[in-house]
């Protein structure tokens, strides 16, 4: 089966669906509420991305684009598909001069910018301000990176990565004086500064925070795992072990783990 025949099925799966006949939970729904289904379904597909299981990939790709279409369903008297794709099209030839026009960029950060001034043109209001347009609901780490990314973009960050380093120092030792003091309330916003910049630091050596604390998470967990089972095959109940116990399975785990 071809591209354009599965989307052809998937779009008169979606028309039975929302049919006289079909699903009556699916003809209840509206954009809105569809909206935490997408949500959910889009980080489901973003951890089988970081899994690499492609058959995973495959399944919650498609639930993906099966929520997308669904509402592009509910728009249809608004809207079309082809309309979307126009538009879209459109909109990424303007934004890639580089690519479609012949135009020359010195540097990466000259493109970026460029790429920012392109976006405001398309935009009705003028006088919107560049962070306009970053969603506030999205998660912390990830909302700190797009909102340090865009301050880059149009010039309003640290003149290099060791400023941002000199920063984060300032930071750290602000959270520690707000400690010292016990002021938990100037301490949890010191810490959130500090967060803050260390996302921009690692943005700055092209990590994206959001995506290392993941893996570092996962990472944590598979090692959980394993210990519990080299102590279960081993006739140990690994939570009523001491620390020093633990540790060790915590390195026996750590030194076979490549």
């Amino acid at each position: 089966m071809n591209q354009e025949h599965g989307i052809e099925k998937i779009m008169s799966v979606i028309k039975r669906l929302l049919g006289p006949e079909g699903c009556p939970w699916d003809r209840e729904q509206t954009p809105d509420s569809l909206c935490d289904y997408l949500i959910e379904e889009t980080f489901e597909l973003v951890s089988a991305i970081h899994s690499q299981n492609i058959p995973e990939i495959v399944e919650e790709m498609g639930d993906v684009f099966f929520l997308l279409l669904f509402i592009s369903s509910l728009y249809e008297k608004e809207f079309t598909l082809n309309e979307v794709w126009m538009n879209n099209s459109a909109k990424m030839i303007s934004r890639h001069p580089h690519v479609f026009d012949g135009e020359h960029f010195a540097t990466r950060e000259d493109l970026l910018r460029n790429w920012e001034k392109a976006k405001k043109r398309e935009k009705a209001d003028k006088s919107l301000s560049p962070f306009d347009s970053i969603p506030r609901n999205l998660p912390p780490l990830l909302l700190a990176y797009r909102i340090n990314s865009k301050a880059a973009r149009t010039g309003f960050t640290w003149s290099d990565v060791q400023a941002v380093e000199k920063k984060l120092k300032e930071e750290w030792q602000e959270f520690l004086e707000a400690r010292s003091m016990n002021d938990e309330k100037m301490a949890e916003k010191e810490f959130g500064d500090y967060l803050f910049t260390l996302v921009e630091f690692g943005r700055r050596n092209r990590i994206k925070a959001n995506t290392a604390l993941s893996m570092a998470n996962s990472k944590f967990l598979d090692r959980v795992s394993q210990m519990e089972n080299l102590a279960l095959a081993r006739g140990l109940d690994i939570w009523n072990l001491d620390m020093e116990e633990m540790d060790a399975l915590w390195e026996e785990v750590k030194s076979t783990k490549h």
